[in-house]
């Protein structure tokens, strides 16, 4: 075991899948000789050849509709879109082709294709290169989509999403690309659409995932020195959400903030607090709170900060809730 960076986790992921199937191949924008803008495909070229891992023109439509193509020919295509913004020119063989396969095809067709798309903020990117689009991928039905807090998961989660016989989004938090932890490969951290629980406590859950994990922790740590004991639930999965999971946090504790990057009218947040209210209304002593970014476009680097939510404003979330005690 030794300490690994969420980057080296995803390469090594990718690295493993090519070498168990042969028909698991990766192309996309600068993947091939450079190894990715993020270094995440460094060395594939090198191991398996230009006809397993190669570049593309710049056609984020093309890329995908190749995939497609591709996937229903045999093969296991991992595609990368470079950023989250550029995966947009994407969406309309993604909502057409990709999510409806399956089911135009009355079953009988999958289609076994990972889109891996770096995305959210933190790392002082200019404009189309920070986007929190998730909420495009959740509202697609026929698309199941996940994102890793920590490199083990980024591992797990990999392998299992190019292992699933239908298409997967795969969301990868670009600021968490260089966090390190400890990790012996390779790791099967559960299976896709289930969500784990990082910090037990009694008095409200936070419910995050990816980049806004490692917030809802460190909220959680300070909420302590205030003598607040909160649960922190990582949902690892946005499609299909783990309500299992979720609910029965917040039936323990009562009350519940949703913690994003995305924008906070229609966005991630407002249907987990839909789901978490029809299923633990009786449950609930104070309505359940989000902490999102701003209902604005994503700023420019130098006012990301005052965009994303921080421990500050999970804390004020948090002290929002009606903490006097309903009488049994």
């Amino acid at each position: 075991m030794s300490e690994t960076s969420m980057a080296v986790a995803l390469n090594t992921a990718l690295r493993d899948a090519m070498r168990a199937d042969e028909r698991t191949l990766v192309f996309g924008e600068d993947v091939g000789r450079l190894g990715g803008v993020f270094r995440i495909t460094d060395g594939l070229t090198a191991e398996f050849g230009e006809e397993r891992c190669f570049d593309t023109p710049l056609a984020e439509s093309a890329i995908l509709g190749t995939a497609v193509g591709m996937a229903v020919y045999g093969y296991r295509p991992v595609v990368e879109m470079q950023f989250d913004a550029f995966a947009y020119p994407a969406f309309e063989q993604l909502v057409s082709h990709v999510a409806k396969l399956r089911n135009r095809t009355r079953g009988v067709l999958g289609l076994p294709l990972t889109i891996r798309i770096p995305y959210g903020g933190g790392i002082g990117a200019v404009e189309h290169h920070s986007d929190s689009s998730e909420v495009y991928y959740m509202a697609t039905p026929g698309l199941t989509v996940v994102t890793p807090a920590n490199a083990a998961d980024a591992y797990a989660l990999l392998r299992r999403s190019i292992d699933s016989p239908d298409p997967v989004v795969f969301l990868e938090p670009k600021r968490l690309y260089w966090q390190k932890e400890r990790v012996a490969f390779p790791v099967d951290t559960g299976p896709l659409g289930t969500a784990a629980v990082r910090r037990r406590g009694r008095d409200a859950t936070l419910v995050a995932y990816g980049p806004s994990v490692g917030t809802a922790l460190a909220a959680a740590d300070a909420a302590a020195e205030r003598g607040w004991d909160l649960e922190v639930v990582d949902l690892r999965s946005l499609m299909p959400l783990d309500d299992e999971t979720v609910c029965a946090s917040v039936r323990r504790t009562g009350r519940a903030v949703v913690v994003h990057e995305a924008h906070g009218f229609a966005g991630p947040g407002a249907e987990i607090a839909a789901r978490i209210t029809e299923r633990c209304f009786y449950h609930l002593e104070a309505p359940v709170r989000r902490v999102t970014g701003f209902d604005v476009p994503y700023p420019a680097p130098l006012l990301e900060e005052h965009y994303l939510p921080d421990v500050g404003r999970v804390l004020d979330a948090v002290a929002s809730l009606e903490w006097e005690r309903v009488p049994a």
